[in-house]
């Protein structure tokens, strides 16, 4: 017996990394998935999204390990797509029991010289997509009376980030969010909590400027570079970047009946990232020059 035997969970992002990994997890305890992804760019985006190809390899991993799942092509800015993503999981399986937001973007620019593009598609797709896929799902689970959403959002949501203004204040946004939605939806028996990831080893880090962001080089920086940066970021060994599916086991909890009393939490998954004190980076070179 699975511990989701018989629920059906619909995942968005779900075309690569933590949403491939949210979506096999998933599966291996007895959901049926509706995996969800937009299988196309974004243009403030600075590195490739998650294709079409993408989202049909999670359907076959999922598949291989003995899963049942239908994939869909839609975008969280657009709530007539993820309308259609719920109606084609209700047609397959007849019902959602569990909504796992996790689709979400990034990318880097101080607060002054970041473009009105950059902000809005941020907040649009990481903040206000997180609430159309919390309205597409809760009608039918309001009329089913129970239900789990897992609101995917970051230690970003819990700490100020510095050249990630509009990704911080979308992920502290989801935090309002997920608490105003378990009060609305508690007397209908369903629930919604948010997980809080640390840094998490997916596209979403993979790409070369992000590797000199994160390294302080002009140029050259490596995948190792990411590895490096995970083992400063975090503090439980091994303190490296974590795997996708290190979150999955959080995802999994709150979206069983072992969580069935938890509800409006942010959890994080951080290997103690939030336990670690701060330093002022910003402040370096004045405080070499300190006598």
């Amino acid at each position: 017996m699975g511990l989701l035997d018989g629920k059906t969970a619909l995942i968005t992002g779900a075309g690569r990394g933590q949403g491939r990994a949210h979506a096999l997890a998933l599966a291996s305890e007895g959901a049926r998935i509706v995996a969800v992804d937009i299988g196309e760019g974004v243009e403030s985006v600075p590195y490739a999204l998650a294709t079409e190809q993408d989202l049909a390899r999670t359907a076959e991993e999922v598949e291989t390990a003995g899963g049942s799942i239908v994939t869909v092509l839609a975008d969280v800015r657009d709530q007539a797509s993820l309308a259609a993503a719920v109606d084609a999981g209700l047609a397959r399986f007849g019902a959602i029991d569990i909504c796992v937001a996790n689709a979400g973007v990034f990318s880097v620019a101080p607060i002054w010289e970041m473009s009105e593009q950059q902000w809005t598609q941020m907040i649009d797709i990481n903040l206000s997509g997180v609430w159309r896929t919390a309205k597409a799902v809760l009608p039918h689970m309001i009329e089913r009376r129970g239900g789990s959403l897992v609101l995917i959002a970051s230690v970003n949501a819990l700490e100020p980030g510095s050249g990630t203004g509009h990704y911080t204040s979308a992920k502290h946004g989801i935090l309002g969010l997920c608490r105003s939605i378990a009060v609305e939806v508690a007397p209908y028996g369903v629930r919604c909590n948010a997980v809080c990831p640390g840094a998490v080893d997916t596209g979403m880090l993979n790409w070369p400027e992000m590797y000199n962001w994160l390294s302080g080089k002009e140029s050259g920086g490596t995948h190792l570079d990411l590895r490096k940066a995970g083992a400063r970021y975090h503090a439980l060994a091994p303190a490296d970047v974590m795997a996708p599916g290190d979150i999955s086991g959080a995802v999994l909890f709150l979206s069983s009946d072992l969580a069935r009393s938890v509800t409006g939490i942010a959890l994080p998954v951080d290997r103690g990232h939030l336990l670690l004190p701060k330093t002022n980076e910003n402040s370096a070179s004045y405080a070499d020059g300190l006598a």
